[in-house]
């Protein structure tokens, strides 16, 4: 799976409300899941890479490529593929420097970081949240203009956020994403499995 073929990026603490990730990771695969990234962040590095243990060796063990959020530190400990960064987290360049293999994402929210982002070459960037969402408290929503927008800047794979969903992802289908990042509707729901499958069928409608 590359950057480029990949479709439904999953966000996700360690335990979903379905139970421990680690011992979903095969089912969400199956289901549509290209990418996963371990998002924890109000942990400290020692419990994070405890925590994270089983999920990067879940995802190994699958061959889903494994993304840690804002630490390469950590990144380098669990062996992950791959780091995703803020805007207001360490710059791409530094964390190049202490963890060159891993391919690198980072989040935008307007037209101009998008702009800016490019100059740094990530591998990938995220767009949004195109809805205001309580994984992002205090950010509002960018609207859809924004992946409008995205579409005709970007110039690496780019992956929409923000309350994406079932019934949220065709708005954004037919504003010009082709990649999403889901949080709450696989994370919060009672069958994740049943959730990813609807929200893959959903994607498969369009091709990217």
């Amino acid at each position: 799976m590359t950057l480029s073929d990949a479709r439904l990026y999953l966000v996700a603490p360690a335990r979903l409300a379905a139970g421990p990730l680690d011992e979903l990771v095969p089912e969400l695969v199956a289901a549509g899941v290209d990418l996963i990234q371990l998002r924890e962040k109000n942990l400290e590095a020692g419990d994070l890479i405890e925590l994270g243990r089983p999920v990067a060796a879940a995802c190994q063990r699958i061959g889903v490529p494994f993304i840690v959020n804002d630490r390469p530190d950590v990144a380098i400990a669990l062996d992950a593929d791959g780091v995703h960064l803020g805007q207001d987290d360490l710059p791409i360049d530094v964390a190049r420097r202490v963890f060159p293999q891993a391919f690198y994402g980072l989040s935008t929210h307007s037209a101009e970081q998008i702009t800016g982002a490019l100059l740094h070459k990530p591998d990938y960037i995220g767009v949004g949240p195109v809805n205001a969402t309580p994984t992002k408290p205090g950010r509002p929503g960018t609207g859809i203009g924004l992946v409008a927008e995205a579409a005709e800047l970007a110039t690496v794979p780019w992956f929409i956020t923000g309350g994406m969903n079932e019934t949220t992802i065709p708005q954004a289908l037919a504003a010009g994403g082709r990649r999403f990042v889901v949080v709450r509707a696989i994370v919060e729901a009672e069958d994740p499995v049943a959730a990813t499958q609807k929200i893959r069928g959903v994607l498969d409608e369009v091709q990217l």
